[in-house]
């Protein structure tokens, strides 16, 4: 039988805004210091009750980050996500992060202090994700990257587009 959303059981939610742009045949992902400014994730918060999950991402994006731009109506992917530490008297706690992606077309000026809003390459971003992270949850936050860029019909980590890769021979140098 399935949990009710108001079961004890339940994990809190976010929403996360995946933003990203095109950049000829890659993609670049723009993300954030955290809070304790020691790691680097999605702009990403708590829903707000009067926005749907989209907007609510749409806006974490601009307080974050200052990046306006489309956001798609559906999430994408789920993943788990850690707050706080183990030596602190709430210790860590998981939460399920919805993830929408966000097509950057401006970055403003107007952002949080200290959250360093800074492009990324798919390759680069994935790396710096899984920085200062468990395992399990650099696995998780990876593979955001991963499922965008297929979302976005991109393929592995070269991100270049699948028709461009596909039929292509390489010549001898």
């Amino acid at each position: 039988m399935a949990a009710s959303r108001g079961s004890r059981h339940a994990l809190p939610l976010q929403v996360a805004a995946v933003c990203y742009r095109r950049r000829g045949e890659a993609i670049e992902f723009l993300l954030v210091n955290t809070n304790s400014g020691n790691k680097w994730t999605f702009p990403k918060g708590a829903p707000e009750t009067h926005l749907s999950h989209s907007q609510a991402a749409e806006r974490e994006a601009l307080e974050e980050a200052g990046a306006v731009g489309l956001i798609e109506p559906r999430h994408f992917h789920l993943y788990l996500h850690s707050k706080g530490v183990f030596w602190q008297p709430q210790g860590v706690q998981e939460v399920v992060v919805k993830a929408f992606l966000l097509e950057v077309q401006q970055v403003q000026g107007s952002h949080e202090e200290l959250r360093n809003p800074t492009w990324f390459t798919a390759v680069d971003a994935r790396k710096i994700l899984a920085k200062g992270r468990e395992v399990k949850y650099a696995k998780e936050i990876q593979a955001v990257v991963d499922r965008a860029l297929e979302h976005l019909g991109f393929d592995g980590y070269v991100a270049r587009p699948i028709e461009a890769r596909s039929g292509r021979t390489m010549s001898p140098s």
